[in-house]
């Protein structure tokens, strides 16, 4: 399976890659943003299930967006699983 593309809005971040096997998270990439801070989320959510984080991470904001990167993440996990089923 391919990487699914998914292009944010309002992010330092422009585009967010996933991969996934079912509902578990087998890779994720990240363009832009804050390097250090995506990798560690790219470790934290690997192998775990896409409702588990949307749950975490969804509505998490950043500065005085109404969004951030772990946010738009959410939607790529959502729009992921979408495609592939």
């Amino acid at each position: 399976v391919n990487m699914f593309e998914y292009e944010t809005t309002g992010t330092c971040c422009k585009k967010i890659g996933v991969k996934l096997n079912g509902k578990i998270i087998e890779d994720v990439s990240f363009e832009g943003g804050c390097h250090g801070n995506l990798k560690a989320i790219r470790t934290l959510i690997l192998g775990h299930n896409i409702d588990e984080i949307i749950s975490l991470l969804r509505g998490n904001t950043c500065k005085t967006k109404n969004t951030s990167c772990a946010d738009q993440l959410t939607y790529a996990l959502e729009a992921a699983y979408k495609e592939q089923n």
